[in-house]
């Protein structure tokens, strides 16, 4: 009999585009951020993608502090893979949002593979109802630009890399493919790469089916079989980009980061249930969750014990 087929199954936790009053779900504390990650690792995450945020007003910061209390916390209870973010915010400048990863020296990190418009005002229609200033300033910026820059990303990578960090490269576009085979072709980065394409993003690709399969085949076309293939897909693409992938050999995204839905109309009540959906998904079509080992394998990660926690 096949053995079945190891699927990585990544958990963005809170990330930097929902706000706190778009959800209760939606973990905003350093405590509960920890809480989260640490129930979607025993629901069958193989990677928890963290973000912080201020325990305060739930608005995203990024300073190794801020990070501290949260993986000090997930390490005392799981052995999950850590990725730990080095988009922060599209607000925040590449030198802030490099310095946790800096500092924790991560088996993973993200790494947002080129600059683009980063559009979150239409979310203002469907929340009027804000707790928070910051919230309302946040949201109907309309003048973000995601900076990534050729020289922006080569630093990441240099400093990350010296540390034997890998990276989740955040692909939003099919130009940010091009830009990973760049730095590829230069040797700054090494395969197998763990290529994460992005959907639905207000300023990136669309989410038709169309547009995944555009990505693969580009992707496909410029990695050969030096790259591990995951898809996120934003709002309620979620899950139907996520049997989309599974169908096609690929990895997936899940988590209140990306989408606060667990269905049409139906809010989700935390990332824990949307990795037991996935998990569902990925059980039903013959395969299994990943361990975080066979994770680490599959990507060639250093492993936990090299990690600065």
């Amino acid at each position: 009999m096949t053995k079945s087929r190891p699927v990585i199954l990544t958990c963005a936790i809170t990330g930097a585009i929902h706000t706190p009053s778009m959800s209760d779900a939606l973990p905003v504390t350093s405590e509960q951020i920890a809480a989260s990650a640490i129930a979607a690792a025993r629901a069958g995450a193989s990677i928890l993608h963290l973000h912080a945020r201020d325990d305060a007003d739930g608005r995203p910061v990024q300073t190794p502090e801020a990070f501290a209390p949260i993986l000090k916390a997930i390490r005392a209870q799981c052995d999950c893979i850590i990725n730990i973010t080095t988009g922060g915010a599209p607000t925040m400048s590449v030198e802030d949002r490099l310095r946790p990863a800096a500092t924790v020296q991560p088996e993973l990190a993200s790494l947002n593979m080129g600059s683009m418009n980063f559009g979150l005002y239409p979310m203002l229609d469907r929340y009027p109802d804000l707790q928070h200033d910051w919230e309302r300033d946040y949201l109907s910026n309309r003048n973000i630009i995601f900076n990534n820059t050729f020289g922006q990303i080569e630093d990441i990578i240099t400093t990350l890399s010296a540390h034997d960090t890998r990276f989740e490269f955040e692909c939003y576009d099919t130009a940010h493919l091009y830009n990973l085979r760049h730095f590829l072709d230069r040797g700054l980065v090494k395969p197998p790469l763990f290529i994460q394409t992005v959907f639905g993003l207000m300023g990136g690709i669309g989410a038709h089916p169309d547009d995944v399969a555009h990505m693969k085949r580009t992707a496909d076309r410029l990695f050969g079989y030096n790259w591990q293939w995951s898809v996120l897909g934003a709002g309620r693409h979620q899950m139907p980009l996520a049997a989309m992938a599974l169908a096609q050999g690929g990895h997936v995204r899940v988590g209140l980061e990306d989408s606060l839905w667990a269905g049409p109309g139906v809010p989700a009540t935390s990332n824990a249930q949307q990795v037991e959906t996935a998990r569902t998904l990925i059980e039903t079509l013959g395969m299994q969750v990943a361990t975080p080992d066979q994770t680490r394998e599959i990507l060639g990660l250093k492993g936990a014990d090299r990690v600065n926690i």
